[in-house]
């Protein structure tokens, strides 16, 4: 009886140690498991990717990312990479089920014995369940955690599956994610066309890659590539002769450039508009394809017309003993059709200053506003026969108490002269006596109408330009008129495409009718008078139909020419960050307009010649551009011009 009772107590005793156990085992497990992340998501997971920005000729400008990662299916990755880094990482990856016991109860036994946390024993799956799901932070918790997620992940994927995941997500050093990231960044190619040698030496990198990186030191990584090649020797990955070939072979880095500088002005123009539009988050790690309107041609045409231009300035400045010689540039062109930009330099050198000054500075633009000025008293009724007296004045200044005395720039006066023949030789008096005729407020109304963004001074210096613009916006401006009479908001991007190749946003750019087709047809003839008769003279030598002005501002401190072709419009500004002089002399059609010269000569070879536009009811009139008048049989000095129908001179 006593034995019974013995042998009762003792399986009573049993069933309620095992139900403890059970309960303390299921506790833990629910403890440690509560908030564990749910694989499932994997099933939707997509790592992080490259951004790729694209000319509108398919050329590649630059990459955005966070981490330079580029996915790549696993049969793209050799052999001997998938195998060079199982060797090292993982050599019983294909046996074990998540975790490695044996290796865990080593570890933890030199762990005990060091008093802190020095090997890991992280299986391939292990190491992308601490990637994807935990924290990097070594403890206890975060290893059991560790082995709970692989054993999951090892369950819902196949090892293949895991592996392509792991091979896409590792650490390679040097900003490179990824296997197709790695072989990019230290070798140019893609990760398909690595050797036998390259493979081993991205192979060996995850173990330490800010000390295995060849970027970094090159002898550890041979080192570490030689102790990859003998593992895969030993475990009879390679032969003993593709192993003396690798060991014989030499580390040739041709790494493509993580950061292309093709043209750095635009593409961080482009970057910021799409922050807006699409989040940065999108834009840094969804691996989109952007493709912009740039004109990669154009573009590298515009940043040597700048550095030739500048170089000549520089000399002349030194020349002149004007210290320091640090004149700036900017150039942008605007496809008149679309409105899109074909080229932007935004200054001499984007590393040393990023400011853009195609997009984000204001400077006066002197004379190149005055087109401005006569495009809105064309539309009020003007002719560019009307005549203007072209001689000293003295008028109520911006200040009542003080008159203001503007003068010519040649301090030369031509009495009666036409308003085609005023701004060809870009006088001020009859643009100061234009600008009273209209009214300055509605002259600065029918600016901002065009484009012109900045705030504008409503008085009568506004019509040599001293209210400060940007060099988009006027070039926007300027683009109205062989747009016949539409404005188009300048834009830099098509659209944005996702890794599936479906395009996630599109360009709308704002557009209005800004002007008459007669009148932008007319302020366009006479812009081609400024560069046949006036001051644009040099841009003759483009054998093109083009049309343009000069812009110079007091003691030449900005140089402006902006002009245009049927096709193509383009501003170039030359002047100081500092507002000072660029030198005597140095005006807009010495200074900017060689520029623009250079540039355009690019812009036209590649297009047959062209002719502007010409709305039905206006006609060509042959006119002595002195008098205003029908120019007489056989006159030396006559223009062909342009009037509405029923305006023309008799």
């Amino acid at each position: 009886m006593k034995s019974l009772l013995n042998k009762k107590t003792i399986t009573i005793f049993i069933v309620l140690l095992a139900g403890i156990s059970t309960g303390v085992l299921v506790g833990a497990f629910f403890a440690f498991t509560h908030d564990l992340p749910q694989i499932q998501t994997l099933e939707s997971f997509r790592p992080q990717a490259v951004t790729r920005i694209y000319s509108a000729d398919k050329m590649l400008l630059s990459e955005l990312y966070q981490e330079k990662r580029d996915p790549v299916p696993l049969e793209s990755i050799p052999r001997y990479l998938t195998a060079a880094l199982v060797a090292t990482e993982d050599r019983k990856f294909y046996k074990h089920s998540g975790v490695d016991l044996k290796g865990i109860a080593r570890a933890i036994f030199k762990d005990i014995r060091a008093g802190e946390f020095v090997e890991g024993a992280s299986t391939i799956t292990q190491q992308i369940a601490k990637t994807l799901f935990l924290t990097p932070r070594k403890s206890i918790v975060r290893k059991i955690k560790e082995a709970i997620l692989a054993f999951q992940l090892e369950r819902r994927y196949t090892k293949d599956e895991i592996l392509e995941l792991y091979l896409n997500q590792v650490y390679f050093g040097s900003g490179a994610y990824g296997v197709q990231s790695a072989a990019e960044i230290f070798f140019g190619k893609p990760v398909q066309d690595l050797s036998l040698a390259e493979c081993a030496l991205i192979a060996g990198m995850p173990k330490s890659p800010s000390r295995y990186s060849p970027l970094v030191n090159m002898d550890l990584a041979r080192q570490r590539r030689d102790t990859v090649l003998k593992q895969m020797l030993t475990m009879d990955i390679i032969s003993a002769a593709d192993y003396h070939q690798a060991i014989a072979e030499e580390i040739q880095l041709k790494g493509r450039n993580k950061k292309l500088n093709r043209a750095p002005y635009f593409v961080e123009y482009v970057q910021k508009k799409l922050e807006e539009i699409l989040g940065a988050a999108k834009l840094y790690k969804g691996g989109l394809s952007i493709y912009t309107t740039l004109d990669l041609k154009l573009q590298e045409a515009a940043q040597r017309a700048v550095d030739d231009g500048l170089m000549a300035l520089e000399k002349r400045m030194d020349k002149n003993e004007i210290q320091p010689a640090d004149p700036q540039a900017a150039l942008i062109s605007l496809d008149i059709k679309s409105g899109g930009i074909l080229a932007m330099v935004g200054g001499k050198n984007f590393n040393e200053s990023p400011f853009n000054r195609a997009i984000a500075a204001r400077r006066q633009p002197g004379s190149a506003f005055k087109p401005i000025v006569y495009a809105y008293a064309i539309e009020q009724g003007f002719t560019q026969n009307k005549m203007i007296l072209d001689a000293p004045v003295v008028l109520k200044g911006a200040d009542k108490n003080q008159d203001w005395r503007p003068q010519n720039f040649s301090r030369k006066y031509l009495g009666e002269i036409t308003l085609r023949k005023a701004l060809a030789v870009s006088q001020n008096i009859p643009a100061v006596r234009l600008i009273e005729m209209l009214g300055p407020l509605s002259v600065a109304q029918f600016a901002h109408r065009l484009g012109i963004e900045s705030n504008l001074a409503p008085d009568l210096s506004l019509a040599l330009g001293t209210s400060e613009v940007s060099l988009i916006n006027l070039t926007a401006a300027y683009a109205v008129f062989p747009r016949e009479g539409k404005w188009i908001e300048p834009f830099g991007v098509i659209e944005a495409v996702d890794h599936r190749g479906r395009i996630i946003w599109s360009a709308k750019p704002p557009k209005r009718l800004v002007m008459t087709q007669a009148g932008a047809a007319i302020i366009t003839d006479m812009l081609e008078g400024v560069v046949s008769e006036g001051t644009g003279r040099q841009a003759m030598t483009l054998k093109s139909t083009v049309a343009g002005k000069t812009g110079t501002t007091n003691n030449y401190n900005d140089a402006l020419f902006v002009g245009f072709s049927p096709a193509i419009a383009a501003g170039v500004w030359v002047g100081r960050d500092s507002g000072g002089t660029l030198g005597d002399k140095e005006t807009g059609a010495r200074a900017a307009l060689p520029i623009w010269i250079q540039f355009m000569q690019t812009a036209l070879a590649s297009g047959s010649p062209q002719q502007f536009d010409l709305p039905d009811n206006v006609s060509k009139v042959r006119m002595d551009p002195q008098t205003g008048l029908v120019a007489p049989q056989g006159s030396k000095e006559a223009v062909w011009a342009l009037f509405k129908k029923g305006t023309e001179p008799n």
